[in-house]
């Protein structure tokens, strides 16, 4: 039922750039108002978001650790596992957010018929992460020629080697295949494992519906519904240079709802799970050295406090204690 009312509520929201744009003729508030109303909207509440995430306390060293710490000189330290200098926690964050490492290092847990506790390997999904987020990255970078006068050489370069295979005209991309691939086996994973599909929430499948529809505009738009490029780049550059306006010839409707969803996207982006991609950079468990042998840390707000001792607790109340029974260090 959530993945179902997670799907229709995608569905409504490409009906409603549909009617807005095809129906009511609304294209200046979805090709110029919604897409500034949802960048400022992602920038002003990301900005919120780190500011608290960097104003709360954090006193201790707290990382995630599965190696030896460094401490005496003759006892070899995991440099990667366990660092305890800036240069180890760049090396771990670098494999963490390029490759994922600690979800390739990830096990699948089963209980056997026989009530015997196994584990294995669960390599499917660090692939289908992986592969996700790449194209997600290529993608955005591909689109980066919308939003420039002249496309930078990187650009281009990236846009060549996607298409190396040559495949059709238009030439296929690889990464929008990869993409819709990746969506797909990430949603079958959480409607297909048992204990997946219990733990899944609403926030969890609308984010992949959501950039599934994305995706999937994005394929028509390209290879089925043809639209006009030139206007488009047109739009978004009038957007960029704060000089909005629609042009005069006209783009498809499906144009208006890969931005709208897009704009959804960015929206939503803040108060969902996704702003992890910003909060893996601050997370204390993954950015601080472990150097809690090496240095004493202090916490800096354990200010002195009135302790009421044992001794003055037995002063207070000994002749009690002795009418009970209780034993008393002083009689």
């Amino acid at each position: 039922m959530k993945a179902i009312i997670s799907f229709i509520a995608v569905l409504i929201l490409a009906a409603i750039a549909y009617v807005g744009v095809d129906v009511l003729n609304m294209q200046y508030i979805f090709g110029v108002v919604i897409p500034y109303l949802a960048v400022a909207i992602f920038v002003i509440f990301m900005i919120v978001r780190i500011l608290k995430w960097g104003s709360s306390p954090n006193p201790f060293r707290i990382p995630t650790t599965c190696g030896q710490q460094k401490s005496l000189p003759w006892i070899k330290y995991s440099k990667l596992e366990n660092p305890s200098g800036v240069l180890g926690v760049l090396g771990r964050m670098a494999l963490e957010v390029l490759f994922f490492r600690s979800l390739f290092r990830n096990l699948k847990t089963q209980l056997r018929d026989d009530s015997q506790l196994t584990y294995g390997e669960a390599k499917w999904l660090w692939a289908a992460g992986l592969a996700f987020h790449w194209s997600f990255l290529i993608i955005l970078v591909r689109h980066l020629r919308f939003f420039t006068q002249q496309v930078p050489a990187a650009v281009q370069l990236v846009e060549m080697l996607d298409s190396f295979l040559q495949i059709g005209v238009p030439l296929l991309y690889m990464t929008d295949a990869v993409l819709l691939g990746a969506i797909t086996y990430l949603f079958l994973r959480r409607i297909a494992i048992p204990q997946m599909r219990y733990l899944s929430l609403m926030n969890d499948y609308f984010p992949l519906f959501l950039i599934f529809g994305i995706a999937l505009s994005g394929v028509l738009m390209r290879y089925f519904l043809k639209t006009d490029i030139v206007s488009v780049k047109m739009l978004t550059m009038s957007l960029v240079g704060f000089s909005p306006s629609i042009p005069q010839n006209p783009i498809s409707v499906i144009f208006y709802i890969h931005l709208f969803l897009i704009c959804t996207l960015f929206a939503y982006f803040p108060f969902s799970k996704l702003v992890h991609m910003a909060g893996v950079f601050m997370s204390p468990t993954r950015v601080l050295a472990n150097t809690s042998r090496v240095k004493r840390h202090i916490n800096p707000w354990n200010y002195p406090v009135h302790v009421h001792t044992y001794a003055e607790y037995e002063d207070d109340f000994r002749d009690k204690m002795k009418n009970a029974g209780l034993p008393v260090e002083k009689e």
